[in-house]
């Protein structure tokens, strides 16, 4: 699966690496171990003529063996190779590799303590290096890129974009909230007279000159009435 089939959303790769074709050297050693092994027993088992011929038929399926597992295991490492793919997000590091034992991880960059890089005699002349990703778990959260194409370049952007977002953080908190505008005071609209007022003020009048109120408490609630205005 590519890795931008597995980005979140709004997620962008910032760099991008693969693995070395020093890899499939390295990673072949035994197979061609295995071959050799092969060629050596071919040499030993001699024409396989004679009364015991048949531990030379034994060692020959032996050979076939030895060379069908040997160049399995080269054509693995060689499709593994192509397939490997490193990348860092502005939110995450993201590593997929392997075939049949499939190495995927992606480790949020606000969790890295350190990136470290080993890079050999030959690394410095080829271009590559193996790279170790440590996190918050410790021990049990390294991860381990080996023979990486740009190691040091990969290092650096992991840790700059480590910073930049450490850095975002703070200023993003730090920010002021725009202020709601507040409501005017109830006060502010209760004071200014209104039509409900004089309304009340002529009711209020016309139950006193009826006899329904008295003078005293027409005044009373004619005061109260202005006082709010």
């Amino acid at each position: 699966m590519a890795l931008k089939e597995k980005l979140l959303a709004n997620e962008e790769i910032l760099f991008e690496s693969k693995k070395h074709w020093i890899s499939p050297v390295r990673d072949s050693i035994v197979p061609v171990l295995l071959i050799i092994g092969a060629y050596v027993l071919g040499i030993l088992r001699g024409d396989g003529q004679g009364p015991l011929s048949f531990i030379g038929d034994i060692i020959g399926w032996i050979q076939i063996g030895l060379v069908v597992v040997g160049a399995a295991m080269i054509i693995y490492n060689i499709i593994a190779w192509r397939s490997a793919t490193f990348a860092v997000s502005d939110l995450r590091v993201l590593r997929e590799e392997g075939l049949i034992s499939k190495r995927s991880s992606a480790t949020l960059l606000p969790s890295i303590t350190d990136v470290k890089t080993k890079i050999p005699f030959l690394g410095s002349s080829l271009g590559y290096g193996d790279l170790e990703i440590l996190t918050q778990g410790g021990e049990k959260g390294i991860d381990r890129f080996s023979s990486i194409t740009q190691p040091e370049e990969f290092r650096d952007k992991v840790l700059n974009q480590k910073v930049a977002g450490t850095a975002q953080a703070p200023a993003q908190a730090a920010a002021p909230t725009p202020a709601a505008p507040s409501a005017a005071p109830e006060t502010q609209t209760s004071a200014a007279p209104g039509a409900d007022d004089m309304t009340t003020l002529t009711r209020l009048a016309e139950l006193r000159d009826s006899g329904v109120i008295s003078a005293e408490e027409y005044e009373a609630k004619k005061a109260e009435i202005l006082s709010r205005i």
